[in-house]
């Protein structure tokens, strides 16, 4: 039409490159640069199972009955080819070729399958699992360099800090989902699970069946803790994670020692709470006979007042101390029976040595 325009206006941003980079910098939301700074550490854990099949028909009650065969000593025929039962949770790299994931999530697993972000599925092997904290730690097979993830502190978490959870729910990697956190020591105990040793942290960000596993961040992307429990029914809603700082202890061990070891004296712990004094006390629900507890003179209903030089306000305080006493050392428990105060001698042993009494 007669207006002619300079052939910079055409070929030239109308903003320089730098100041382009600045402003898509500062559009960014923390979330999506935690997940820039952690996200490739995530991966995709993919287990096999291989499973034995009777060739009787499903209405056979050898079929019916798995305990046929080991009573009567019977090699029952099977099928040439077994069924392969297949899992999948979440897990992230921390370490060269090393991948931290939940121990539910690989566990009586023939075959471990990793896949990583950027489309790579890899075999990794099981360097060792403890079912007693959950944990795993796999070693891929083949060479780096490895995206890691950066661990946290998660004794500097607080109550109401954001709380970002990543993993592969439902198949569906790459997931992410944010919320905050309700609760840093929640024992499991009060969830109504009694074979793990464990103190998690509580968020509302949706954890999901296959998010198990996954890192739990803070808000510069750092991992917090790994996700691992979901509660279903009343109270749906809240997710729990294992601690980074447990993690980290847990894995050293796992990696040097291929075992843990857990430090235990053979009693369960109630704790109790009064009202009207506002005060705790810790009380013996049950002492495993020939335990360490048990040959020391603790009972049943003893009010645990103090371990080592520690005063005891609820259960996890016990745990914690006898924990960093260690196995096969003194400890001195302070207890209350009745309106006499008793000093005892303990020395904890390691848990698989209570399973076999």
């Amino acid at each position: 039409m007669g207006i002619l325009y300079p052939s910079t206006g055409i070929s030239n941003p109308l903003f320089n490159t730098t100041f382009n980079e600045v402003n898509k910098n500062s559009n960014k939301s923390f979330i999506t640069k935690a997940i820039e700074e952690t996200g490739p550490s995530v991966v995709t854990i993919e287990t096999q199972r291989y499973l034995k099949q009777n060739i009787f028909p499903k209405d056979s009650q050898l079929y019916l009955d798995p305990y046929f065969e080991r009573y009567f000593g019977l090699d029952l025929p099977y099928e040439n080819q077994p069924s392969i039962e297949q899992n999948q949770g979440s897990g992230f790299i921390f370490a060269d070729g090393l991948v931290m994931t939940n121990a539910h999530v690989v566990a009586g697993s023939d075959k471990v399958i990793v896949g990583l972000t950027n489309g790579k599925k890899l075999k990794a092997e099981l360097i060792g699992q403890d079912i007693f904290t959950d944990l795993a730690i796999l070693k891929i097979e083949g060479q780096g360099p490895w995206p890691k993830a950066k661990l946290g502190d998660s004794t500097k978490i607080k109550v109401g800090d954001w709380a970002i959870a990543v993993g592969n729910p439902y198949g569906l990697e790459n997931t992410v989902t944010l919320g905050i956190i309700s609760n840093i020591n929640r024992n499991v105990n009060q969830l109504g699970i009694y074979d793990k040793k464990l103190e998690l942290i509580q968020t509302d960000a949706a954890i999901n069946p296959g998010n198990s596993g996954g890192p739990l961040l803070n808000s510069e992307g750092e991992v917090i803790g790994i996700n691992t429990l979901i509660r279903s029914g009343p109270g749906a809603g809240l997710s729990f994670a294992i601690p980074i700082n447990q993690a980290k202890e847990i894995a050293y061990q796992l990696i040097n020692n291929g075992k843990v070891i857990h430090p235990m004296i053979g009693i369960s712990l109630i704790d109790e709470s009064n009202y009207e004094s506002n005060t705790n006390a810790v009380k013996v629900g049950y002492v495993i006979p020939n335990s360490p507890a048990d040959n020391s003179g603790i009972e049943v209903s003893d009010i645990i007042v103090k371990v080592g030089n520690k005063d005891i306000k609820n259960s996890s305080d016990v745990i914690r101390e006898i924990s960093k006493n260690g196995i096969d050392k003194k400890i001195t428990i302070l207890i209350k029976r009745k309106n006499k105060f008793i000093r005892l001698k303990v020395i904890p042993t390691d848990i698989t040595n209570l399973q076999n009494n």
